[in-house]
């Protein structure tokens, strides 16, 4: 499935080759496709490693981002995060930088893998307010460490009020679109937050949080997203969790009534954006993200 205009092609031949060049001696493992997303496509690389290729080269950078971080935070953080193990780089086969990091065992957060989500929402908040705490190292909001997700809501109103005008014209009255452009704005009516910058994941969504056998958080992968900013924009993906989890969550993190208005009007944008932007080419993304409309509206 193609997403993106200049996307590469990838498959287990270019991988092969890859690894022929670069890592001969894991070029006879066992290659098996892991799933992709709208920035990466992974590959299953034996028993225990992981292929993330970016699927156009502008996207290659946040393997680098994670590759330098994510040895420095593993160790503060509650659960496990993935380890790079090796950094590719680009080949004829495939014009881009490339990784592979330990494989980490988990089932996506659903729920046929969570067994209580009132403790899953609980154990998220733990992480959260851990990853939050963590000194910045250096790190500020600037060049790759300021992604749109941590700075002011007012800064996107252009594209998101074009993103719910198109959600509007695609999903037509199966969208209660009025509702969702008033928690925006309800966002966007506050004074930007008075807290410091934090470390943010900034993509909390459910499948990049995994859970093990006892039903509990066990990690959470794809930092691509890695930022420093306003933690408001953190909070928004739970609105992709069950009620349960939700105020779990926000109990767990003692988040006050401003904080939770502003991280609404976060997912909605994301959400909205994802819509708006895969209606065509990403039915499954589009439907996660219709799925936190819902949650959203239902609240």
């Amino acid at each position: 499935m193609t997403l993106h205009e200049d996307e590469l092609a990838v498959d287990e031949s270019v991988i092969h080759a890859l690894l022929r060049a670069q890592r001969p001696e894991w070029a006879a493992l066992p290659l098996a496709r892991a799933g992709a997303g709208t920035e990466n496509t992974m590959y299953r690389l034996g028993p225990d490693l992981l292929i993330r290729l970016p699927r156009t080269s502008g996207r290659a950078a946040p393997l680098r981002k994670e590759q330098r971080w994510l040895p420095r935070l593993a160790p503060l953080l509650p659960c496990a995060i993935p380890a790079p193990v090796y950094a590719g780089t680009p080949a004829p086969e495939f014009p881009s930088a490339w990784a592979v990091y330990r494989w980490l065992d988990g089932a996506e957060a659903s729920p046929d893998s969570v067994r209580d989500w009132v403790t899953f929402g609980t154990d998220l908040a733990g992480f959260v307010r851990v990853l939050h705490g963590i000194d910045l190292m250096g790190a500020r909001r600037a060049g790759e460490y300021s992604w749109y997700r941590g700075g002011s809501l007012r800064d996107c109103d252009g594209w998101v009020s074009t993103a719910l005008a198109d959600c509007r014209r695609l999903a037509g009255d199966g969208l209660d679109v009025d509702t969702l452009q008033s928690y925006w704005r309800a966002g966007l009516a506050l004074p930007d937050p008075p807290t410091a910058h934090v470390w943010m994941h900034a993509d909390l969504k459910p499948t990049n949080l995994l859970v093990g056998e006892s039903g509990r958080l066990r990690a959470v992968i794809d930092w691509g997203s890695l930022t420093v900013g306003w933690p408001d924009a953190e909070h928004a993906a739970v609105w992709d969790l069950p009620a349960g989890a939700r105020h779990a969550y926000w109990n767990g993190v003692d988040l006050d009534d401003a904080t939770w208005t502003r991280a609404r009007a976060w997912a909605v944008a994301v959400a909205a954006s994802g819509v708006a932007d895969y209606w065509d080419t990403y039915p499954a993304f589009v439907a996660e993200c219709r799925a936190r409309l819902a949650n959203i509206l239902a609240a």
